[in-house]
This record gives C-alpha cells, structure tokens and sequence, in this order.
C-alpha cells in the first residue's frame, strides 16, 4: 500500500509551512502528498442550524482553491511529487486522526486559524500528536530557522515507544544523511543532601546511561551499519526538559508516545506532550502504524 504524506491545510501560514515540511517528507519518501482540509469546525459550526435539514454541508468552493492553488505550487516546487487535494466533512483534528488510518505521516502545525499566540501546538495538533494512527510531525512556525543539516535527535529510556521512536529517527537520519544522536536525560547532580548517596546515585546513572545508549547504538548500527550515531547522556530536571535543552542545534527531534513510567491508559505521555508544545526543532512523535486490512 502506498500510504501518502497527510498534512491539514487551512490556509493560515502555520498550515502552509507544514504543507511545505510534509512535500519534503513525502519526497524523501518517495510517498505521495494529500492536502486535507476539515471543514466542520469541531464544535458543530458549519453544521445546519435547522433540526429537519440533516444534510452535511458541502465543501466550500473557496477552500478547494485554496488546496489547489497550495498544491500547484508546492508541485511547481518539488518536480516530481504527486500531490493530491481532499475536503472531508468534519472536524480537522478528527479528519487528520481519521487520515492517518492510511497515512505513512501526518504532519501537523503548531497553531492553525485562532491559534493562541502563546502556544506552539494549538488543539488541533495536540488532538492528531495524541491520537494518530501513524507517526505524527510537529513543525515549528516559519520565525523559527531550523538548521536542515542538523542530526536527528532520538531520547532513549529503554522503553518498547523509545525504541520505536530511536528506529523511526534513524530511518529520518539515513534519508537525511545527517548523524543520529542518542539522548538520555538523567537526574541533575547534587540532588541527594548526603555525600555517599550523591556519588552512589551518580554511579547508578552512569551505569544505566551507557547501558540503555549502548543497547539503542547496537540496534541501529545493526540496521544502517552506514550511519554515524553519537550517544549523548545528559542531567536535567527532567526529562522533557532535558529533551528540549537538546534540540536546539538538531534538525528533527523523535521521541516516543509514552516512556517509563507512563500509563497504560494514557495515549501520549507528559513528556511527549511537553516536547512537542517546547522543542526548538521539528518533533517527530513515533505512533506505531494500524495494521490495515
């Protein structure tokens, strides 16, 4: 099955630098690119008023311009993409979620129309980083350069959603031919009152810094034997923050949905949450794909 590179596209400029990210991920795919526009607004607006009118309201002549005329340029940038246009009838979160059913990606902005200037990922994207059914990619607004010969960075706890994300960011790397960090963050030192316990919580890091990071480095080398991969163990307050500090030089950021320590029940964990409201770079949150039928 060839799945596309899904985008939401609503005509803000937040929208149209992710349109722009996504036709570099489908072209380094080799994927086809689909511009989808949700056209129910997620509390009901759009819908008919009248309680005998069922109808769905059809799609708006104004937005299928809008998509085409940000297809044709983007295919006017990028020789060779496909590019494919779509309105669907409903709420843009839970069209995008819907999407990435069959989505090889789906890339999200950080604030569409009536984003909240303060916030990075605005509710819509915050839905799709929640509840895709593929890996999601956060892209930053256009203010914000990112280096695009930056490494990929991968965090690392030993977790089954970090070493999907730690796979998923050395594919990004290979395709990039950039390098691949492995980041481990660890607790900040001084954090014990006493001596001893200070230097023997140092140690017991230490130790379980070079494991997990050797045991990541060994199945990717296995994997793109071509690659170079650096290991990076670093001391925060906390893992997203230590997450963070790290992308300020990278091109990409992968991290897992949940880490250890996160709950079952819980579809995306605070850390994830965090990086992608925070990282400096674009942040890839590794969804395992639905099996499809």
């Amino acid at each position: 099955m060839n799945r596309p590179v899904v985008v939401g596209v609503d005509g803000s400029p937040s929208s149209l630098v992710a349109a722009e990210h996504a036709a570099r991920a489908a072209q380094l795919r080799s994927r086809p690119l689909r511009l989808v526009h949700g056209y129910l607004h997620p509390l009901g607006y759009g819908v008919p008023l009248n309680p005998y009118d069922l109808g769905v309201p059809a799609p708006s002549e104004e937005a299928q311009k809008m998509l085409e005329r940000t297809a044709a340029d983007l295919a006017g940038r990028s020789p060779g993409l496909d590019v494919e246009v779509r309105q669907v009838a409903g709420g843009p979160g839970a069209t995008l979620v819907e999407e990435s059913r069959r989505a090889e990606l789906v890339v999200v902005g950080s604030r569409g129309l009536g984003g909240f200037t303060g916030l990075l990922l605005g509710s819509v994207g915050a839905q799709v980083v929640a509840h895709a059914h593929c890996p999601v990619l956060v892209v930053r607004p256009d203010e914000q350069p990112i280096p695009v010969d930056g490494p990929v960075l991968a965090g690392v706890d030993g977790s089954g959603p970090s070493r999907l994300a730690v796979g998923y960011a050395a594919d990004e790397a290979a395709r990039r031919n950039v390098p691949l960090v492995l980041v481990h963050v660890g607790p900040p030192d001084g954090d014990r009152p006493v001596p001893e316990e200070v230097e023997e919580s140092q140690a017991a890091y230490q130790a379980e810094a070079v494991r997990l990071l050797a045991e990541a480095s060994g199945a990717v080398r296995a994997d793109h034997p071509d690659l170079v991969v650096r290991e990076h163990p670093v001391r925060a307050a906390g893992a997203a923050q230590g997450l963070v500090e790290a992308s300020g030089t990278a091109s990409l950021l992968a991290v897992g949905t949940r880490g250890r320590g996160g709950f079952t029940g819980l579809l995306l964990g605070s850390v994830s949450q965090a990086v992608a409201q925070h990282a400096h770079c674009p942040v890839l949150v590794a969804h395992p794909y639905d099996r499809v039928e």
